[in-house]
C-alpha cells in the first residue's frame, strides 16, 4: 500500500491510503478527487507492476511534475513529490504491520512444557 500525503491545495495535510490498483487522481470519476485549478478529470493513473514498482501515466495533455521535473510517465519512488495541477503530494510506502505472534508463542511453550514430563516418563519406562 502507498500513502499520498497532500502538501498543498484545498486538501493540504490530508493523507490518502491507496489500497487497490489501478488508482486514479483527477477532478471527477477518480479515486482521489482534487478540485483544484489545472486538474483534469482523469489526470493521473497509478498502477503497480511487480517487475518495476509503482508506475504512473499522466493523461496525454495533462502536466505532472515529479520532484519538480515534468514527467508524463515513469516509476514513483518512496518520498517523491508529485504535482498535479495546483496540488502537490508526497508518495510514501506505508509501514507494514506484523500480526501478533503471542498466541503462537504461548502454544509452543505450552507444548514444550507438556512434552518434558512425557519424556521423563518414557525415559523411566525404558530404563526399568
Amino acid at each position: 500500500m502507498i500513502l499520498l500525503h497532500v502538501l498543498s491545495g484545498k486538501q493540504a495535510h490530508q493523507d490518502f491510503v491507496v489500497r487497490r490498483f489501478p488508482f486514479t487522481v483527477g477532478r471527477s470519476r477518480a479515486d482521489l478527487v482534487l478540485d483544484e485549478p489545472g486538474v483534469w478529470d482523469r489526470h493521473l493513473h497509478i498502477d503497480f507492476n511487480p517487475a518495476t514498482g509503482i508506475e504512473f501515466q499522466a493523461h496525454s495533455e495533462a502536466l505532472v511534475l515529479v520532484n519538480g521535473e515534468p514527467a508524463p510517465q515513469g516509476v514513483l519512488r518512496n518520498g517523491d513529490v508529485v504535482t498535479v495541477g495546483g496540488t502537490r503530494f508526497r508518495m510514501w510506502l506505508t509501514p507494514t504491520e506484523q500480526k501478533s505472534l503471542r498466541l503462537r508463542e504461548a502454544l509452543t511453550w505450552t507444548a514444550l512444557v507438556a512434552l518434558f514430563p512425557i519424556q521423563i516418563v518414557l525415559i523411566y519406562w525404558l530404563l526399568r
